[in-house]
């Protein structure tokens, strides 16, 4: 912190602070609270859905849980990279509508989710192919490593939907609308994706593997959702 303030006082970034711009605007704060609220909600959202998954897969065993566990860790890990990218577009999408620019925005938008989907297309298609040996760079047991290659097999064949849904999602942020990637949240991941996998996992007695398809098609869902929402293109007009 004291690097970054350094840098910003000292004139030496994009951006320079003085210390008459430390004094509280109170209607800019009541402003970042309004826009960040949905944000934190989103982020509510997902974590507590995969909290319920794993209420779900316990129904299954421990040991069904820990390929669970160890499968999406290593999802989420390759997916990392992939976040630097979404938060690019995030701030293309801003920057160019403060620029008056909504055109270069949405072009943006699309290349950075192809750049994104493609990008996780091939890690998606190596963790498929390479399941294994991947899993077993963590744990060599061969009940887990038996679980969590089907776990992470299943969940890397949406790699690409979640790629370019990602970018979708973080460029309606970008452009002020926190509240309709909320819904899209609400509706794919609690309203969809839980009585998905609870029905394909316990109804239709798929066990474990009913979750990890639910898991695909809620996201595929959510990127098809949020790519409707940005073709619209009532982002474009948002007031921040």
């Amino acid at each position: 912190m004291i690097i970054q303030l350094y840098t910003l006082f000292a004139g030496s970034s994009r951006i320079r602070l003085y210390l008459k711009d430390l004094k509280p605007d109170f209607k800019q704060i009541i402003a970042f609270i309004r826009l960040s609220l949905a944000g934190i909600f989103q982020l509510l959202i997902g974590t507590t859905s995969w909290v319920v998954m794993v209420r779900i897969i316990s129904e299954f065993g421990s040991i069904a849980v820990a390929g669970y566990t160890i499968g999406i860790r290593i999802m989420i890990f390759a997916m990392l990279p992939s976040s630097g990218l979404c938060n690019a577009a995030a701030t293309l999408v801003g920057q160019n509508l403060g620029a008056g620019k909504p055109k270069q925005a949405e072009k943006s938008v699309w290349s950075t989710g192809i750049a994104n989907a493609i990008f996780l297309g091939i890690i998606g298609l190596i963790l498929v192919i390479w399941t294994e040996p991947v899993i077993r760079l963590l744990v060599q047991d061969a009940d887990v490593v038996s679980k969590s290659v089907e776990c992470l097999r299943i969940v890397s064949i949406g790699f690409i939907a979640y790629g370019f849904g990602a970018v979708m999602v973080n460029s309606l942020n970008g452009a002020g609308d926190t509240v309709t990637p909320m819904i899209i949240n609400i509706f794919c991941f609690w309203l969809f994706e839980i009585p998905l996998a609870y029905i394909l996992a316990i109804k239709f007695g798929m066990q474990e593997r009913g979750v990890y398809y639910a898991i695909v098609i809620a996201e595929t869902t959510m990127t098809l959702t949020a790519l409707l929402f940005f073709i619209r293109g009532k982002w474009k007009l948002k007031k921040v």
